[in-house]
């Protein structure tokens, strides 16, 4: 008697979801909602994005640099077809430059993984964007025909001349046997400020790419760039690694791996990036095994910070 008690009651019970509901109704538009929700919403996104968001600075392109600064774009050019900029220099993974590779003691890291990237700077930034003129100039062939002493000689004498023209100007450089390099470094001028180098070291030949390395190591090899770095607060002495552009604060999980370079022995070493690395693999294995390791896993109950944070839960026990 008391089951089938039971099992009316459950039955009742479970009907009550299929009552008719008796209670007041009123319209409700889920349309007009969403909408209102949509746009409110979105022109508060918008709002607090003006405000608060971070500046949109222009892209910097190998055309802009050539309209904006010519000068030192014609300079940068006679470097590299004399091998004398920072990128021919650099070592692994861009060329095999002695004695370039950062090291930590007899270790070098730097050459571990070999040339992967090879840039040759005379060929890769002037040499072949011109090849790919319709009408090449008569100072590639030239350029090609001589020797590599030639090549030297021509471009030395021609970046001398260039640091002692009134304001660098290429227009102002005095007389002197440079060769075909003024006609290589202004036709690739001309090149730059109409857009097509950038067209031509960022593609590689391909339509669709993504492979930026030629063009920013072409910009970093002058001042123009540089520059417009240290403008905006983003060099290494300027914790540049915790910034966007201007003032506007950037990755502060980076603090760390910046500081290093703002403190010795890391900021005057030639190893820097190097000894920095090699601190930051250190300390983040440190902080893996501190739950392993007697004596520093017990520091978080030898410091009561955790009692000064929970306070209240704290203060009657």
């Amino acid at each position: 008697m008391t089951r089938k008690n039971n099992s009316t009651s459950w039955r009742k019970a479970d009907n009550i979801a299929s009552r008719p509901w008796t209670g007041s109704v009123r319209e409700y538009d889920l349309v007009k909602e969403l909408t209102i929700g949509v746009v409110v919403v979105g022109f508060l996104v918008l709002g607090v994005s003006a405000i608060f968001g971070s500046p949109d600075e222009p892209s910097v392109s190998l055309k802009g640099w050539a309209i904006a600064a010519p000068a030192d774009f014609v300079a940068t050019a006679a470097k590299e077809l004399g091998s004398t900029s920072d990128t021919a220099g650099y070592g692994p993974p861009y060329n095999a430059t002695p004695d370039a590779a950062q090291k930590i003691g007899p270790i070098d890291l730097q050459s571990l993984s070999g040339v992967r990237i090879r840039v040759d700077t005379a060929n890769d930034f002037v040499i072949a964007p011109l090849e790919t003129l319709p009408s090449p100039p008569a100072a590639v062939a030239d350029w090609t025909a001589a020797t590599d002493q030639q090549r030297s000689d021509w471009t030395a004498a021609y970046s001398d001349a260039l640091a002692a023209a009134p304001d660098n100007a290429p227009a102002s450089v005095a007389a002197g046997d440079y060769g075909p390099v003024p006609a290589l470094t202004g036709a690739l001028l001309d090149m730059a400020r109409n857009g097509n180098l950038d067209g031509v070291l960022e593609g590689g030949g391909n339509f669709y790419n993504m492979d930026y390395t030629r063009s920013l190591l072409f910009l970093g090899d002058g001042t123009y760039f540089p520059d417009l770095a240290a403008s905006q607060h983003l060099t290494g002495d300027q914790w540049g690694v915790m910034n966007e552009t201007g003032d506007t604060p950037g990755q502060s999980w980076l603090w760390l791996f910046s500081l290093l370079y703002q403190v010795e022995p890391f900021k005057s070493s030639p190893n820097a990036d190097a000894l920095v690395v090699v601190t930051m693999l250190v300390l983040t294995a440190l902080l893996t095994a501190l739950p392993f390791i007697p004596g520093l896993r017990s520091l978080p109950r030898q410091l009561p910070v955790h009692r000064l944070i929970w306070r209240d839960y704290y203060r009657n026990r």
